[in-house]
């Protein structure tokens, strides 16, 4: 069982994974998107600190990559929750700041997340449920995460159309509700302009 990696940042793929060097050995970690700007640098040397959730199934084991212990527990949180799979955990994370998720399970906002991909309106009124009081809030825990790195804009144009596309949108819909940001995206951080995006995207 992995719980933590402190490497170098070597490859990141389209759909989100990144690729951490740690001593020579290259581990594949699934994110949220942002992970890479929110997790903690802790010098040039050490690179990258993740918190790891290892995800065991009968034909394959995953890592899952996280930039603060609260990240992964609200992640672990909401997998134990039925028909909630690490996917759709992974969409409320990207689509939802930790504390903005927090504040829908404690308002009981179903409708907010109702929109993040992969979540119906039954699987969001169990998410409220069963998580209210529990998701853990923004610094809590080890490893809270640092103030984000900065990314430029073409960066983040990329990232956010993996981040649709990973999430079920069409390409062309993706692009459509990229190309709708205009200067915001020098502006905004990313998880800011991912929840523009969706919001554009479901009216």
């Amino acid at each position: 069982m992995i719980g933590r990696l402190q490497g170098q940042l070597v490859g990141e793929e389209p759909d989100g994974a990144l690729v951490l060097d740690v001593h020579g050995v290259g581990y594949v970690l699934t994110t949220p998107i942002g992970t890479v700007a929110r997790a903690r640098a802790t010098s040039a040397e050490e690179g990258l600190t993740l918190h790891v959730h290892t995800h065991v199934r009968a034909d394959a084991i995953e890592l899952f990559g996280f930039a603060s212990e609260a990240e992964r527990r609200a992640f672990r949180l909401m997998i134990g929750v039925p028909n909630v799979g690490p996917k759709t955990a992974l969409n409320a994370l990207s689509a939802l700041p930790l504390e903005e998720l927090n504040h829908a399970v404690q308002e009981g906002d179903v409708a907010r997340l109702s929109r993040v991909p992969g979540i119906g309106k039954k699987t969001a009124e169990r998410l409220v449920l069963e998580l209210r009081g529990k998701v853990p809030r923004v610094g809590a825990g080890a490893g809270a995460s640092a103030a984000p790195a900065s990314a430029s804009p073409e960066d983040k144009r990329s990232r956010l159309l993996a981040a649709l596309t990973n999430m079920g949108y069409r390409a062309a819909e993706a692009e459509r509700a990229v190309r709708s940001l205009g200067d915001q995206l020098e502006k905004q951080p990313l998880s800011g302009l991912l929840r523009q995006a969706l919001a554009w995207l479901t009216p």
